[in-house]
């Protein structure tokens, strides 16, 4: 951790490997690494959904994306909290709103959730994993990848988005 300005940085290492591997297994394509805007899918040049939240990445870009992923690693915590059971719910209403998209405009945007820290996820949260898997088997989610399988899967992965464009 880096002391600036009177605070403590954690760093978010399995963010950068997920950005990492994208970058290099994109082709030079657009990609946003963070994004600052709502994901909005359009119609016609107009707006037809656009998500509640903020994801952590989208491909190619938040408008109109093939694929949008969420990053959860939560490394510096020391006990288990509401935290987590946040980040539960907000991928449950981001895959509820794919749903719906896919439903009722046969719109579909792949939806990945990635994972990391053992201890929060296996020793602390089993139930929330539990939950998990459950909404990847109801299809809010696309795929969940845990720690290392990223480095394994996600380069496929960015070969088939390209695929899609």
């Amino acid at each position: 951790m880096n002391k600036q300005k009177g605070e403590m940085r954690n760093y978010a290492y399995l963010t950068g490997i997920v950005n990492m591997l994208i970058e290099a297994h994109a082709g030079g394509r657009q990609v946003d690494y963070d994004p600052r805007e709502l994901t909005t899918v359009t119609a016609n040049g107009s707006p037809l959904r656009t998500l509640s939240r903020r994801v952590d990445g989208a491909f190619p870009s938040t408008i109109n994306p093939v694929a949008i992923w969420e990053v959860k690693e939560y490394y510096y915590t020391t006990s288990f909290g509401s935290r987590v059971a946040d980040g539960v719910y907000e991928t449950l209403l981001d895959g509820m709103e794919l749903e719906e998209l896919r439903n009722s405009e046969s719109v579909s945007v792949l939806h990945y959730l990635i994972l990391d820290a053992r201890f929060t996820w296996w020793d602390c949260g089993r139930s929330y994993l539990c939950r998990i898997i459950d909404m990847l088997h109801m299809g809010f989610v696309t795929e969940v990848l845990v720690g290392r399988e990223v480095i394994q899967r996600l380069p496929r992965l960015v070969e088939e988005w390209s695929l899609r464009l």
